[in-house]
């Protein structure tokens, strides 16, 4: 058994994104990120991803398959082919596979409201297995994050399952956001392929007329993990679990919280390319350069007295703006400050944060969108973060923050309960300054403590030193996953029926193997 845990793992990361090449949030860094330290510590990797045309028309140097072309695999009612191609994973010997089917991914956006979205995750899903038919390469682990590939442990179970290919391979199912659960007609189920496993979905929710991606990988993969410590309680929880904590519950035993890492060979101070002058924690002159370049590119006056607060986010409801809205008019007229903003989300949140630098425009700016560039020098520029979060798996900027000696402000909830410590002036311990419950008066008190501390400059550069001297390096986090993939290898117990309101069924007889590419 020695040998076998220290023998390299052959590990199949599917995801919806991966950074630099589809992006909308955190999920495609911690993809990209984990890919690389997995490739970096000898591990087999590969990255199974759709080819969106933001990929095919990026200027991206990308090579086909031989031997996986024109695949077909019968969805919906008809037939789909596609095509894989590999492309190199920056910094790493990590591969991207990319499955190309323009009919379902070359649209403007990665997401759509599309009548057939269920189909076009589904089709990744299958055609990872595909990817590792035709190649004949056998994974250890099949890693699904999210409920784009909730999918894949069932369809292991049921579709792969007479493949000896797949015979020691076990599923992990990352929640990175319970939110978003890829809910369907249960109509849809039928075009899945899996009108002769119904019995194996969950029956409840086929009663009511609707299958979920999510809690189907939930219920088969052999292990769940979050991406906080704090996060995988929470959801086990009714007010968190968005609808899942009975099955979570049920699952507690298979359930690991591990918190994202960050790429600090992308997010650095010392070296980050993006910023106008690098600083480290011995030499923090260039911090307030950058804090001077930051307002002079907004066109607001440098005062170095005055702390700047910065915010890059989704604008959604998770992110708890709202608590915003009702007192920054009041600290802006009472506080010598500012806030520089970017991000784009929901209109309402946009509004209110163009009505703001309308109403102060010498003490707010609000860029709509997201950049690249300006979202590493508001991490530099400004002295204070803001992550009013309702609720967070895990979040990256405030981990992004204390390396820049950016001191965050975050509610204590999910990952950022476990990132950031309360700041203690007397013992001056501490990284941030946390509040508890999700109000406005607990912000308001946060921030105008957070003000005071502010004026003691000593000990603010104490704290500072403080964030940026922790390390959240996916050395450090990611060893959590080899430990877990380790863990799942064979030898290892049958999968279990999960306990439901209705019982589900032992799982299907083994098929026969189907006809190639189907």
């Amino acid at each position: 058994m020695g040998g076998l845990m220290n023998q390299a793992l052959k590990i199949c990361l599917v995801s919806s994104e991966c950074t630099p090449f589809a992006k909308t949030g955190g999920l495609a860094d911690v993809v990209a990120a984990l890919g690389r330290f997995l490739s970096k510590r000898g591990n087999d990797v590969r990255i199974v991803m759709p080819m969106y045309s933001r990929i095919k028309n990026g200027g991206h140097e990308f090579y086909p398959v031989p031997d996986a072309q024109d695949i077909p695999i019968r969805l919906g009612g008809r037939t789909y082919w596609f095509s894989l191609s590999t492309l190199q994973l920056p910094r790493s010997s990590a591969k991207i596979w990319l499955v190309r089917c323009p009919e379902l991914y070359e649209r403007e956006g990665i997401y759509t409201q599309d009548a057939d979205e269920h189909l076009r995750f589904a089709l990744l899903s299958r055609a990872a297995f595909l990817m590792c038919q035709h190649t004949q390469w056998s994974p250890d682990i099949m890693h699904c994050n999210d409920w784009h590939t909730g999918l894949i442990p069932i369809y292991l179970r049921t579709h792969y399952g007479w493949d000896k290919l797949f015979e020691n391979t076990r599923t992990v199912m990352t929640i990175h956001n319970i939110g978003y659960q890829g809910t369907f007609s249960a109509e849809t189920v039928s075009g899945l392929g899996l009108d002769s496993d119904r019995y194996l979905l969950w029956q409840e929710d086929l009663n009511e007329n609707r299958i979920n991606y999510l809690k189907t990988g939930l219920v088969y993969a052999n292990a769940i993990t979050t991406v906080s410590r704090t996060y995988a309680q929470e959801i086990q929880g009714d007010e968190l679990g968005m609808g899942l904590a009975g099955v979570l519950r049920q699952r507690s035993d298979s359930i690991t919280g591990i918190v994202n890492g960050v790429d600090y060979e992308d997010w650095n101070p010392r070296d980050d390319v993006l910023i106008p002058h690098g600083y480290t924690i011995k030499d923090m002159s260039g911090k307030a350069l950058c804090k001077e370049a930051l307002m002079k590119r907004f066109g607001m006056s440098y005062e170095p007295a005055t702390p700047v607060f910065g915010i890059v986010s989704r604008l959604t409801f998770q992110k708890g703006f709202e608590l915003l809205a009702e007192i920054l008019t009041v600290l802006l007229q009472r506080e010598n400050m500012r806030v520089v903003v970017l991000g784009s989300g929901e209109e309402k949140y946009e509004s209110y944060f163009t009505w703001l630098q309308n109403t102060f425009p010498h003490k707010v700016a609000y860029d709509r969108g997201y950049k690249e560039d300006l979202s590493h020098h508001i991490e530099a520029g400004a002295d204070m973060f803001l992550m009013p979060s309702r609720y967070e798996p895990c979040g990256i900027n405030q981990m992004y923050s204390l390396k820049y000696g950016t001191v965050p402000i975050v509610r204590r909830t999910g990952g950022l309960a476990d990132t950031v410590e309360q700041w203690d002036p007397q013992s001056r311990t501490g990284t941030g300054f946390l509040f508890g419950e999700f109000s406005a008066d607990a912000l308001m008190n946060t921030m105008r403590f957070a003000l005071d501390c502010w004026k003691d400059q000593e000990a603010w550069k104490v704290l500072q030193r403080n964030g940026m001297e922790k390390d959240f390096s996916w050395e450090r986090q990611g060893e959590e996953y080899i430990a877990l993939y380790r863990r799942l290898l064979p030898p290892r117990a049958p999968l279990t029926t999960p306990r439901a309101t209705v019982t589900l069924t032992p799982p299907a007889t083994v098929r026969k193997a189907p006809a190639k590419g189907v």
